[in-house]
């Protein structure tokens, strides 16, 4: 919370280069990538980071498979490098999964015709993975028995990327990499209108957390604010050649169904891709695919019978699923991209992929649709746009992402072992708690491992049945801005999606967890994270 206060401040007294609007996954490698080079940023988000659509995915870098089947082959191409750069970039983080795809009997295309596109997949993707399999019913049901194959025609297996941890705290890693190179930003506060003047943007913005308004100023304005890109725009009277439709994404996450680690896609019922992905000792179904008019989105009863209606079909379980049976949801929209008023687009072929908007005379810049696995270009992009409006970026060749180099990372792993710290790795973990710091944390877990020499016990899991020890709750609070509990529970970590809520609070260990984040007003965040759980049981 100090560090949010102090960031305040920066913010009232400072005139920045830019100003990026919306803390998702494009405003946060424009940042990243702006401060990073050298431009004096600022980032604000109307929530907490990654609060909408960057924290609803499927957790899934993927090079656009489904976007053969509409002919995008530039498009495929362009991904799978993207992919193959993150997995290089991030070997701790994004790590290479198998799909087991079955295709059922009737399906509008032969298994065998399907997998010759996986082919085709693998070889636009510079045959950077495993190649594909094809597969029988009988190998199917081999390689994982809760599959369904009375009515299967055949299969394939392939590869993509998969977020070992969860989207929101990738996101965020891009937030933290921008703060650490000098861009100030700040959580729940919300831009309520933008004026040239002489030459400068200024933003009026509301804390929501106090209700205090003040001005930011800045040459640029970056709106990256997802899917109100457009309501921003009309507001301060941009005029862009996009805008965006929508379109609604549900997950369910239950425990474990299957017996294997990797991915099992189906065709749902309604012929659209269905994906049941691990999480540990947890699985993660759906996804849904509704146009909606509203980006402000929930979950539906139907949602919910859609999804679980398609897993009791397509695998065979000891029981149906139920809702009694959902640990967490997710619910998100996607914002598509469309150029011009074309309200006839087809939104189902729609692709995710990214355009971006310049007022050159205003200095102004509008980011459009987008994807997690395209992440690194529109950082790249937003920084040549940024100097094309004239504004100085001292270092435009810098890399501003990756992991950091080998020689930090080895001596990183050689403190560690030193220390003998993965023997005090709790049982119930599903990795060395030595890696499992490095992913989340990167160079920041050495701060973590001097916490631990100080006091062993800050390696002692805080919260049970939740795989973060008291030493990252303790760097949490110092440097990840959590201004609400649900900012921690659900998007620096994914403690929510892995245990219900209710679970949650009994836990032992979570009201220490809330006294080391916020001090003297533990007692008033976990109030109002129960207050805010029994709300939305009311509501569902």
């Amino acid at each position: 919370m100090k560090l949010r206060q102090s960031n305040l401040h920066k913010l009232r007294t400072t005139t920045f280069d830019t100003l990026v609007l919306g803390g998702g996954i494009n405003g946060a490698v424009a940042a990243a990538s702006l401060a990073t080079k050298g431009v004096k940023t600022a980032l604000i988000d109307r929530g907490d980071f990654a609060g909408s659509t960057s924290s609803s995915s499927s957790n899934l870098v993927w090079g656009g498979i489904k976007y053969l089947e509409n002919y995008e082959f530039l498009l495929v191409n362009k991904l799978c490098k993207s992919r193959n750069q993150l997995m290089r970039s991030y070997p701790s983080v994004v790590k290479e999964i198998r799909f087991l795809t079955t295709i059922q009997k009737g399906f509008r295309l032969p298994p065998f015709f399907v997998f010759l596109g996986t082919i085709l997949y693998w070889g636009i993707g510079r045959f950077f993975t495993q190649p594909p399999k094809y597969l029988s019913a009988t190998r199917l049901k081999k390689l994982e028995p809760a599959i369904r194959t009375d009515n299967v025609a055949g299969g394939f297996e392939y590869s993509d990327g998969y977020l070992y941890d969860n989207d929101s705290r990738f996101v965020f890693n891009f937030i933290r990499s921008s703060m650490d190179s000098g861009c100030v930003v700040a959580n729940y506060l919300e831009s309520i209108g933008s004026e040239r003047t002489n030459g400068l943007w200024v933003t009026t913005v509301k804390d929501h957390t106090t209700g205090e308004q003040f001005k930011i100023r800045s040459k640029a304005l970056i709106n990256a604010c997802g899917p109100y890109v457009d309501k921003h725009n009309s507001a301060i009277g941009q005029t862009t050649e996009h805008r965006h439709l929508f379109s609604k994404g549900i997950h369910l996450v239950v425990d474990r169904i299957a017996s294997t680690t990797k991915v099992l896609a189906f065709f749902a019922s309604d012929g659209r891709l269905f994906f049941v992905i691990p999480m540990g000792s947890k699985t993660c179904i759906g996804t849904t695919d509704t146009q909606v008019d509203d980006p402000q989105v929930s979950i539906s009863d139907e949602d919910r019978e859609f999804v679980l209606n398609n897993v009791n079909r397509l695998l065979q379980l000891e029981r149906p699923f139920t809702r009694d049976d959902i640990i967490a949801e997710r619910c998100g929209v996607r914002p598509l991209a469309v150029k011009g008023d074309n309200n006839e687009a087809d939104w189902l072929k729609l692709s995710r992929q990214h355009a971006i908007d310049v007022n050159h005379k205003q200095q102004h810049v509008s980011i459009f649709g987008g994807k997690l696995t395209d992440c690194i270009n529109v950082g790249d992009e937003i920084a040549d746009i940024v100097s094309a409006l004239g504004i100085n970026v001292p270092q435009p060749k810098k890399v501003w992402y990756g992991e950091p180099d080998i020689t930090t990372k080895t001596a990183y792993f050689d403190q560690a072992k030193a220390m003998g710290l993965d023997s005090v790795t709790a049982s119930s973990s599903s990795e060395p708690l030595s890696r499992r710091l490095w992913r989340r944390y990167g160079q920041r877990a050495f701060d973590i491992l001097q916490m631990i020499k100080a006091n062993p016990d800050n390696a002692n899991i805080l919260i049970e049945n939740a795989e973060y020890i008291r030493g990252e709750i303790e760097l949490i609070a110092q440097g990840e801005m959590v201004t609400k509990l649900d900012d921690f529970l659900r998007r620096r970590s994914k403690i929510e999606q892995v245990i219900s809520r209710e679970d949650i609070i009994r836990a032992p260990g979570l009201k220490e967890a809330c006294c080391i984040m916020f001090a003297d007003k533990a007692d008033e965040k976990l109030n109002d994270y129960i207050l805010a759980g029994t709300k939305t049981s009311q509501t569902l």
